[in-house]
């Protein structure tokens, strides 16, 4: 897949390599690119609270209260009745969250299957299938996007930040995009959860990116390698 990028940019640091190719199949590969209803990460979480029945002779709708969720100052909220719907278990809080269906990539593939025969009448989370992603944030300013500044963009297609890759994705949307590490998350890995598209990660993208994720997980960017190098010309340019 051709796509176009900026002179100031990873992706042309491989060029004539492609960034983004085209695959077929069902598979959970690390580098494809999905489409899933991702919540976003707020700095404080919601918690759901039941407060009991709005109905008393019916398990089926509850009140409800919605409030931040802080650890430090935690309290219990009895329902004034039980709710079968939301049971009460020791330790444990509903959450609520935002979620909107955005791009993202498939960082991890989750590990190795356990067989069936080792989680045999255990509950199904122990053993279930997971995917790790990082969400893709388009850049576009609009009626409900915010948008990025045009200068902090400009350092993040630099390589400035271990935790963003300005990308320009070969699906319909957003003109420019930034892929967040920080915001890395599971996803179940089934059809419910996912919808796969046709492309991935060039075998030379997988290269750069593999050093990319290193570099953010360890905070150790290797000096000669291409992410360094090209990250090292930017910033002695002054193009951050």
């Amino acid at each position: 897949m051709t796509q176009s990028y900026p002179e100031i940019s990873i992706q042309n640091a491989i060029h004539p390599s492609a960034w983004w190719v085209g695959t077929k199949g069902i598979n959970y590969h690390c580098g494809r690119l999905i489409l899933a209803f991702l919540p976003h990460v707020d700095q404080v979480p919601l918690r759901l609270i039941p407060i009991g029945r709005g109905d008393g002779v019916r398990h089926d709708e509850a009140l409800v209260r919605i409030e931040p969720l802080r650890l430090k100052r935690r309290e219990r909220h009895p329902s004034i009745l039980p709710v079968a719907a939301l049971p009460d278990f020791p330790g444990e809080e509903k959450i609520v969250l935002r979620a909107k269906k955005r791009p993202a990539l498939i960082v991890s593939e989750g590990g190795i299957e356990v067989p069936r025969t080792l989680s045999r009448d255990k509950p199904k989370w122990q053993t279930s299938s997971t995917l790790l992603v990082a969400p893709f944030y388009g850049v576009d300013e609009g009626e409900q996007r915010s948008g990025f500044a045009d200068q902090f963009l400009n350092r993040i297609r630099a390589c400035e930040y271990p935790q963003f890759i300005a990308d320009r994705l070969p699906i319909p949307g957003a003109h420019e995009s930034l892929l967040k590490l920080d915001h890395i998350q599971p996803i179940g890995k089934n059809n419910d959860s996912i919808e796969l598209t046709s492309f991935r990660l060039s075998e030379d993208a997988m290269t750069v990116f593999d050093c990319w994720l290193k570099w953010f997980l360890t905070g150790k960017l290797e000096k000669n390698s291409l992410v360094g190098l090209a990250r090292s010309t930017f910033l002695q340019e002054g193009i951050a």
